[in-house]
């Protein structure tokens, strides 16, 4: 959690306001293996980060609610009552969303002031969009007393998203904002919505991230695209979800579907799998099969579920080669953002340096490296 970060939104909204507000730290999150698996009621692997969305909240008594976002410098006001979604891709329809949920769910608030400013890179992939959602329905949780729990807290900035963004998003991102636990990944079941936390020894390793700096076109429609596949083929198989699904039950439906479904819907059923498989890993304390599988992921999510791109798939390919670097992936939807890599840290500096100098070579562009450690999911700053 950066201490800097609160202090930042909570003496902007005291300026503002003239009333000492309840500040909150919602984290984003990474996701070490199980990618596209949440929306088909799989198992992933994610953790809270400590990178996040800090938020400054208080009742209001202006007739109207106003929200400010720090790092765009923008402001809007509103009214309770007359919520729509604004035009889309806007930073208000998070909170106008969250908002929205909460009174369908016949929770009575008022008007209230936020601030908030993050330090999630733009466009990493990292879910800022979920802990601005988790910063929202958290304090108006606590500031009008409304009694939700944390599982109802994350089904609302869900809904938010779908209803209000309109990205039909799984629930791994909220889940993981809200639930996360230091120095833990939690196993999350996207079906029962019950996670373990598995604690991780890192040893002589650590996380790093490398952001392409690349966010192609494709992404929201591609999401959806995957997402209504997937769903289709379960629909043939007579199932709710690709959980419920083998290897052998898609054979058996293989002339009924295009190769590229059924190469979408392999991925999934063996992405899952690989998520189970790397619980156990982390349990032996075995980062090179951790490592292994994340290797396999980026391959699936490369050649079988297509959500990559040729930036992503140039850095995990500079991974391979050193063998330092145990595992690389893809992390989050796809057609740009972060690779994930689990790497020696006496490795990290020199390899961080490499990649950042042959990806300007190659691509004209820069790349971004970050190292982040594993956070306590939303809560309130003293």
């Amino acid at each position: 959690m950066s201490a800097q970060l609160i202090k930042e939104v909570t003496s902007k909204f005291k300026s503002i306001f003239k009333t000492e507000p309840i500040a909150i730290f919602s984290p984003g999150r990474i996701n070490i293996i199980g990618e596209h698996t949440d929306y088909n009621g799989g198992f992933v692997f994610p953790a809270a980060v400590d990178k996040g969305i800090a938020a400054a909240i208080q009742k209001s008594d202006a007739g109207h609610s106003t929200a400010i976002a720090m790092d765009l410098n923008s402001t809007i006001e509103f009214e309770l009552d007359k919520l729509k979604p604004s035009k889309e891709g806007s930073w208000e329809n998070y909170v106008f969303g969250v908002v929205a949920e909460i009174q369908n769910r016949n929770k009575i608030i008022g008007d209230f002031n936020i601030v908030f400013k993050g330090n999630i890179p733009a466009g990493a992939g990292m879910s800022s969009s979920a802990a601005l959602e988790n910063s929202v329905v958290f304090g108006l949780n606590e500031l009008f007393d409304l009694g939700l729990t944390k599982t109802e807290m994350i089904l609302i900035s869900q809904k938010a998203e779908h209803n209000y963004v309109g990205v039909k998003c799984g629930i791994m991102d909220q889940y993981a904002s809200m639930f996360g636990i230091k120095n833990n990944a939690l196993l999350l079941d996207c079906r029962t919505i019950e996670s373990k936390p598995y604690e991780i020894d890192f040893k002589e390793h650590q996380l790093m991230l490398i952001n392409t700096n690349v966010k192609h076109s494709l992404s929201d429609s591609a999401y959806n695209d995957r997402r209504s596949a997937c769903e289709s083929v379960a629909e043939l198989l007579k199932v709710d979800t690709l959980r419920e699904v083998s290897e052998e039950d898609l054979e058996k439906i293989i002339d009924k579907i295009t190769p590229e479904n059924y190469q979408k819907a392999l991925y999934v059923i063996q992405e899952i799998e690989r998520t189970q498989k790397a619980a156990k890993a982390i349990e032996k304390n075995d980062l090179e099969t951790l490592g292994a599988l994340i290797y396999a992921s980026h391959n699936g999510l490369q050649h079988q579920y297509k959500v990559s791109c040729e930036e992503l798939d140039y850095l995990v390919a500079q991974a391979k080669k050193n063998k330092k670097v145990l595992g690389a992936r893809m992390m989050g939807g796809g057609f740009g953002g972060c690779t994930i890599n689990l790497i020696a840290k006496s490795e990290a500096k020199a390899f961080a340096d490499s990649v950042a100098t042959s990806y300007k070579n190659k691509f004209n562009k820069e790349c971004s490296v970050y190292f982040i450690e594993l956070s306590d999911g939303t809560h309130i700053v003293q």
